[in-house]
């Protein structure tokens, strides 16, 4: 069995990846997948909030995830890295007086004596440092409040269309590994229970799984493409012409593709003596 390529975000190369998704916010708003209002729902029930509650977000993007938690009455502060995806963010959002977005990383904010009911992170937390990862989330909860992490992966399930296969021979064609699309079936994904346990700092995680499916032009699933991070390690000619080819890959399948995806949503109540913060974090000026 060959060894499993490490993803960006597992490499030396974290900081220098993360920060590109800034480079194109509005592909990332256009496209960027929003979970079902089922997981939102669920995020209330799992972690007590309520309207008031106070929540922490990391890496909100453009305010996709973070809609859907204001208009339930949550107050937010939201730190994105990027500096454009924050700008977007911040008009995204403007109709939502109880949401603060600050163009800050979630390790250099230095939180102060403020305390959250829920630190909620939506396809963002595995890009923090490792060794702060949960330390500092759990830091700046409250006593009571709950670590909450939602991905939305990518799946190929067995009613899957065969674009899936054919896509690979336009990696391939770029210099990148072909990869088996059953590999990403939706019950080989992994959830976040592990980590959490293995963090010490939280209560037995509860793990909840909601399939959904969004439908996009061929013009659409380009854009998408070029924001994922595996595309954003390729070089910017092979990028490109990944993009392209999967455009016209698309229109040969019909000028529409149904793309499946998988949210985990990972809920975890701080343990009653987390550690304490991290010390020499520092806000970004």
């Amino acid at each position: 069995m060959g060894t499993r390529t490490p993803e960006p975000w597992e490499t030396g190369q974290r900081d220098a990846f993360r920060v590109r998704f800034d480079e194109d916010p509005d592909a990332y708003n256009r496209t960027r997948p929003v979970a079902p209002d089922s997981v939102f729902d669920d995020t209330m029930q799992l972690a007590g909030l309520h309207p008031g509650s106070t929540v922490l977000e990391i890496g909100p993007g453009t305010g996709q995830a973070t809609r859907p938690l204001a208009r339930r009455g949550t107050r937010i502060l939201a730190l994105e890295l990027g500096p454009q995806l924050a700008r977007r963010a911040h008009q995204n959002l403007a109709g939502f007086p109880d949401v603060t977005v600050r163009a800050t990383t979630f390790e250099a904010w230095d939180p102060g004596d403020a305390t959250f009911d829920a630190v909620f992170a939506c396809n963002s937390l595995h890009w923090i440092e490792p060794d702060i990862r949960f330390v500092k989330t759990a830091a700046v909860l409250k006593p009571h409040g709950h670590l909450v992490v939602v991905s939305t992966p990518v799946v190929v399930p067995e009613d899957a269309s065969q674009f899936w296969w054919d896509i690979q021979d336009d990696w391939v064609a770029v210099g990148a590994e072909r990869v088996d699309p059953a590999t990403k079936h939706p019950d080989l994904v992994d959830d976040l229970g592990s980590a959490v346990r293995a963090s010490e700092l939280f209560e037995e995680p509860t793990v909840t799984r909601h399939r959904f499916g969004i439908s996009l032009t061929a013009e659409e699933y380009a854009s998408n493409l070029s924001t994922q991070s595996g595309v954003k390690e390729l070089p910017p000619e092979a990028r490109a012409e990944l993009v392209e080819r999967a455009r016209r890959r698309v229109e040969a399948h019909g000028g529409t593709l149904n793309v499946h995806h998988l949210a985990v949503l990972t809920v975890a109540k701080r343990a009653s003596k987390p550690r304490s913060r991290r010390s020499g974090t520092r806000a970004e000026p």
